[in-house]
């Protein structure tokens, strides 16, 4: 029995789907669904009752990068306390086997390349610094459960997703999805210009959520490994140059405009998947443009529901 966490979430319906098209069984929670993973109580309980072999945990309290501005204090209570809980819980019932995604968030600011080996090299970036930290103590925790209890977690670093069913709120979108929201909505208002924020300049790498999905199913069958493991292609697009993919694909005719007083970011953060390919067997598969044209087709279908 597979315990898939955070459900609702954009990652966790995803994953979802993908266990119900491959017919695996498995119980599915969240806040919204009834069970805070924050609440001790409430995790021993779904526990007790499910009895999972494996937990998949797509948990997260996370947002774009203005998000995480405004919000660094529940950032850091909510996401550190989702894995204690989840950790002692894991180990308390006998699971076989955790797979926790971390953010590429976590690598040192100054990386360009995110190799595991590199994993300590440097302080994170400061626009990052309290959601990186949270998502790093997570394989810190992970490795001392492994020293203590052999707990077998295995930890796989995630690209910036993308994808259907993304956040699409001004706050917790990443940057693609707003990028979306805003070219969308000016084509459909004919504006004559849209805003992207900062310079334009930062790359990003950026991974289908499917991909990402299917990267933490296959996770559950590999070779156990305690050190973490990027999922990517070492492949980045600047904001801007994504900025005008995005205007090219919704036949936006006006103009883009840097909005040079918010926030930048990283300068440059793609992965390499190296070790993924050779533990894996597998990298991601979703080609970027036709992975946009995708999301940018299901927002339009859906952008008055979401």
């Amino acid at each position: 029995m597979i315990l898939l966490t955070g459900a609702t979430g954009f990652l966790g319906k995803r994953v979802s789907r993908q266990l119900q098209a491959k017919g695996l069984p498995f119980t599915a929670t969240s806040q919204s669904l009834g069970v805070d993973l924050r609440n001790r109580s409430e995790l021993n309980d779904l526990m007790a009752d499910t009895k999972p072999d494996y937990i998949l945990n797509c948990a997260a309290f996370v947002g774009g990068i203005q998000f995480g501005h405004q919000h660094p204090v529940e950032l850091f209570q909510n996401n550190l306390q989702m894995t204690l809980n989840l950790l002692e819980a894991a180990q308390q019932f006998g699971v076989t086997r955790v797979v926790n995604p971390i953010s590429n968030c976590t690598y040192p600011g100054d990386a360009t390349l995110f190799k595991e080996d590199e994993f300590w090299n440097g302080p994170l970036h400061e626009s990052v610094m309290v959601y990186g930290f949270v998502r790093k103590a997570s394989w810190v925790g992970a490795w001392a459960y492994a020293q203590q209890y052999k707990l077998d977690v295995m930890n796989i670093i995630l690209s910036n997703m993308y994808g259907p069913q993304d956040h699409f709120e001004a706050e917790r979108s990443h940057a693609l999805g707003a990028l979306i929201m805003k070219f969308v909505e000016a084509k459909q208002k004919d504006s004559p210009h849209v805003d992207v924020w900062g310079s334009g300049k930062p790359v990003r790498e950026w991974l289908h959520v499917d991909d990402g999905a299917q990267a933490m199913i296959r996770a559950m069958s590999v070779a156990p490994l305690l050190e973490p493991i990027n999922i990517g292609v070492a492949k980045g697009i600047s904001i801007i140059e994504m900025a005008k993919l995005i205007s090219r694909i919704v036949e936006y005719e006006g103009e883009i405009k840097l909005d040079l007083s918010k926030l930048d970011g990283a300068p440059y953060k793609t992965v390499d998947g190296t070790r993924s390919r050779s533990h894996f067997g597998w990298q991601p598969e979703i080609d970027f443009e036709q992975g946009v044209r995708d999301t940018i087709a299901w927002y339009l279908e859906h952008k008055n529901t979401v």
